[in-house]
């Protein structure tokens, strides 16, 4: 006999909530954001990425202890003082500097300035247009102008969170997909392990202060740095 279990789960994510966050996180968005790897290329090209195994691991430090994690919670913090443009402003500038190379920084502030782009022409918002008016040409982190829109269209922190890690590592596995290359079902193999580890790395990222927050990534950091000197690349970072 096959027992399925039942959970019950309490969310403030409204439908309207809901669809924002699919269309936002979709790979489909506009942004660029299968042109970076975060440093996988590298990875795969002196082979410490061959299996989907090695992709999760990868990708799991993203999200955990790299890039993603400051990114997790930097959009976290950022929504909780949306509507304070002093305070908002002081973590935009700390997630627009907190990269340790020039092509993460470069993939995190071009996906920014085109997150801002659309969302500011399919669904504005006053708090987008004052955001985009007072920042002019400055550097726009992707984490930040996404927990901006967010917080003023009324998607829930968590949910936001969430979907922000989860379109992280969507992103990353879909590179690995292609320049291991591995098979479309080892890729949901990975997607599939990853969201396992997802929950609790959202929360972790909740419930992680400012003065806290720090990476513990060189492997990561390594690879950014020597991609920018591969002989062929086919992704920016």
């Amino acid at each position: 006999m096959i027992t399925i279990m039942r959970t019950t789960t309490t969310t403030m994510l409204t439908e309207p909530g809901l669809h924002l966050l699919l269309a936002w996180t979709s790979p489909s968005l506009p942004i660029g954001g299968y042109t970076y790897s975060h440093g996988l290329e590298t990875a795969v090209d002196s082979g410490r990425v061959r299996r989907w195994g090695d992709l999760v691991d990868y990708v799991d430090a993203v999200i955990a202890r790299g890039g993603g994690w400051v990114d997790a919670v930097l959009l976290a913090q950022a929504m909780r003082v949306a509507e304070d443009e002093v305070a908002f402003d002081e973590i935009a500038d700390l997630a627009a500097a907190f990269r340790a190379s020039s092509e993460t920084a470069l993939e995190s502030r071009q996906q920014g300035a085109a997150f801002l782009s659309v969302v500011r022409k399919a669904w504005p918002h006053p708090a987008l247009d004052a955001y985009a008016a007072r920042r002019g040409s400055w550097a726009h982190a992707h984490a930040t102008v996404f927990a901006l829109a967010a917080a003023s269209h009324g998607v829930d922190e968590t949910a936001a969170v969430h979907g922000f890690l989860h379109a992280t590592a969507a992103n990353l596995v879909s590179a690995g997909v292609r320049l291991v290359p591995l098979g479309q079902t080892d890729g949901q193999l990975a997607m599939a392990e990853l969201a396992r580890r997802i929950g609790p790395i959202a929360a972790a990222a909740q419930a992680c202060a400012l003065d806290e927050l720090g990476t513990a990534t060189p492997v990561l950091e390594l690879c950014s740095f020597h991609h920018e000197t591969l002989y062929t690349r086919l992704f920016r970072s």
